[in-house]
């Protein structure tokens, strides 16, 4: 495009109008361009926090590729002979052996239901994320309990137990032991020697971790585990590792993917992402429309103007092309700002995380916002191409104006 049609357009543009409502339609053009891509921007951002930062949480204490038993039993014996040949798989990092159950925590004043999880404590390469980084205590804690076993507790079920580090807890399984007057509920004595913080409400009130050897007594297990975790390079790679470990595996254990566990919640933010675009992008629909109109008004306003150069020997594309012009600034000025209010709200919010929400009920205390560049790419894209859509008509209307018609009265 020539510099001709930059001029006339940004003139016309700028131009005090002869109606002041062109002028104020304008503005609103620009404002709901700028506010459709501004609420896309932080749809976004909140469909994505909230997918990495449960994503991140749940992978901190689950496998990327579980182990488990086809039809559950007694749990997986020879789990040792097993493990060597899964770390050999490719894309594998570590294969981490795992038992759980259903236990009673009993503090100094409250009880409260939880699941414990026994894993190897000896090797840093096997320690689950989540322990990592404990919120108290350490790992060193166990060879430190004074004689009891070591206990590392979600931040809530301390809480609900009512203890803090060192505090003594007594575990009682529900498995029991088998007497001849019945089940005996036993009662093991932990040592609190961590209290761990996923973000995640659910692990954090119901999660306790402890060696797989406390574990195996609790629960009154021999030397078995009832899940090998597998911890990838490429989280994404989980289905083809899951396929390589089941050949390893035998056919009495079943190989399953985080994506898999997680299946429902994954579908129920792909499903609000989706449904999020599309209503926010009813928004600049209608901000289309206020730039067609704008448009139309325009080509009635300029009439004689664009018949009178018409006549000086413009040409009929260039007269379109001043209009089309005309649309792609309003879009692209809206546009601009929104970009700045979406990333700059997105990143506000989540730096002070002034949404909050109940852990009860969402799993998270806040909302989480991260914003992606490409998203600000595609969402600019779709407000331009809305815009262009929109001068269509108009401009191929103001450049069929017969300048001798427009000029015949004047």
């Amino acid at each position: 495009m020539s510099r001709f049609e930059w001029i006339v357009a940004l003139r016309y543009l700028r131009a005090k109008r002869k109606q002041t409502v062109t002028s104020v339609i304008t503005v609103i053009s620009v404002l709901g361009v700028a506010a459709g891509v501004a609420a896309l921007i932080i749809a976004l951002a909140i469909n994505n926090g909230f997918q990495s930062t449960l994503q991140s949480s749940l992978l901190s204490a689950t496998a990327h590729v579980s182990i488990l038993e086809r039809n559950p039993a007694y749990g997986i014996q020879n789990w040792e002979d097993l493990i060597p040949k899964l770390q050999r798989l490719p894309h594998v990092i570590s294969a981490t052996p795992g038992l759980y159950g259903q236990i009673a925590l009993k503090g100094p004043l409250v009880g409260s239901g939880a699941v414990l999880k026994g894993v190897p404590l000896g090797s840093d390469d096997r320690i689950p994320e989540l322990l990592r980084h404990l919120k108290s205590g350490s790992l060193s804690g166990f060879a430190n309990a004074g004689g009891e076993y070591g206990i590392i507790l979600g931040s809530r079920l301390a809480e609900q137990a009512g203890v803090v580090l060192h505090s003594p807890v007594s575990v009682i399984s529900y498995q029991g032991e088998l007497t001849p007057l019945g089940p005996s509920w036993s009662a093991f004595h932990f040592r609190v020697v961590g209290i761990f913080e996923s973000g995640l409400y659910d692990l954090d009130s119901t999660w306790a971790f402890t060696s797989l050897a406390a574990a195996q007594r609790v629960l009154d297990l021999n030397d078995v585990v009832n899940t090998i975790e597998l911890r990838l390079d490429n989280i994404f790679d989980a289905r083809e590792v899951a396929r390589a470990a089941e050949n390893v595996a035998g056919p009495k254990l079943i190989a399953t993917t985080w994506m898999d566990q997680n299946r429902s919640l994954l579908n129920a933010l792909k499903l609000e992402k989706i449904v999020s675009v599309i209503t926010v992008s009813l928004i600049e629909l209608v901000a289309a429309l206020n730039i067609l109109i704008v448009l139309v008004m325009l080509v009635m306003e300029k009439h004689r103007d664009v018949a009178i150069l018409m006549s000086m020997g413009a040409r009929r594309q260039q007269i379109q092309r001043i209009f089309v012009l005309q649309g792609i600034i309003i879009g692209g000025l809206g546009c601009a700002i929104g970009l700045a209010v979406g990333y700059s709200a997105a990143t506000l919010f989540n730096h002070y995380r002034w949404l909050k929400l109940d852990e009860q009920i969402y799993a998270l205390s806040y909302v989480p916002f991260q914003s992606h560049w490409t998203d600000g790419i595609w969402v600019a894209a779709l407000a331009l191409i809305t815009s262009l859509i929109a001068t269509l008509h108009p401009s191929r209307t103001a450049s069929r104006i017969a300048p001798a018609e427009a000029l015949r009265y004047e």
